[in-house]
């Protein structure tokens, strides 16, 4: 297949990385030439355009931060709607707001483009491993369509409903993990003030009705679980500038749906708080520091 991948970030590279392993014959664009170099040293084929990223694909994905970027990318005038083939896939797994993507899945369907939205989750490891869990929205005949070529790039693929449920679901998602996170460290902070062992803690909170992902697959304390951010000094992993980016994303589909989260926002509050202190590119786990007082 003839694949167009365009955002060659943290997350994005690895996963068109994996395609490329698949044996897709892969276009590349990104607005950072470095990015698309280094895929091209790996076997990709450097874009010159956005129209030249779309022309003739089989299927084109977006991995970007905004849905301002999103949305410029597919409308522009030499945007991918113009010039992709009406018999492609369109697959946006950017994490973005649901009316940005409500209303590209209706620009599409005008001009009978098959879209879904999937945005993913696992992180750089998750991305590098290709083991993401990817939540999609759209036709579920679409969704079909595609699922062989997202299983290139991640383990667990789940059609979540129409167009936006992708989306939603990632939303509703990472607002549980900054919840579950921040318990998690302050769990910790106190166990360890009351002169509690942290690994000690470990043990008991991990078999014990506090057992979550935060706890058992991303622990925010150094030298507990292999292979997570807390042991390389909080490099990320995850930002905590996107998870902040996450999080204003649910208050303001919070705030549509007239749906209440106190805990979500209270979340809000204490990540703009840690990315305000200079932190932004730091894993979100490193939110132990601040409330630890140790940044």
């Amino acid at each position: 297949m003839k694949i167009g991948f365009i955002g060659l970030g943290k997350m994005g590279a690895p996963m068109a990385h994996n395609l490329l392993k698949a044996g897709m014959a892969l276009t590349v664009y990104d607005v950072m030439p470095d990015a698309v170099q280094a895929m091209v040293a790996d076997g990709a084929k450097a874009a010159k355009s956005v129209a030249d990223v779309a022309t003739g694909m089989d299927a084109v994905f977006t991995m970007v931060q905004t849905g301002q970027q999103v949305s410029d990318l597919c409308l522009g005038e030499d945007g991918i709607f113009k010039h992709i083939p009406k018999s492609a896939l369109y697959i946006d797994c950017s994490s973005i707001d649901i009316v940005t993507t409500k209303s590209l899945h209706e620009e599409a369907k005008k001009i009978g483009l098959a879209m879904l939205d999937a945005p993913v989750s696992g992180g750089v490891a998750g991305a590098a491993a290709g083991s993401l869990t990817i939540m999609t929205g759209g036709k579920e005949d679409i969704f079909k369509r595609a699922e062989p070529l997202l299983q290139k790039i991640g383990k667990k693929i789940i059609y979540a409903g129409q167009a936006g449920s992708g989306q939603a679901a990632k939303i509703c998602n990472n607002m549980l993990l900054a919840i579950s996170m921040i318990g998690v460290s302050e769990a910790f902070v106190l166990a360890d003030k009351l002169g509690l062992d942290q690994k000690k803690f470990f043990e008991i909170s991990s078999n014990a009705s506090g057992q979550c992902w935060s706890m058992t697959s991303y622990c925010p304390v150094p030298g507990i679980l292999d292979n997570v951010p807390a042991n390389s000094h909080y490099q990320p992993g995850f930002m905590a500038k996107m998870m902040l980016k996450d999080l204003r994303l649910a208050q303001h589909a919070a705030e549509a749906a007239d749906s209440p989260i106190p805990l979500g926002g209270m979340s809000a509050e204490l990540f703009e708080l840690f990315v305000s202190q200079g932190h932004g590119d730091m894993d979100f786990s490193g939110i132990i520091n601040m409330l630890s007082h140790k940044e």
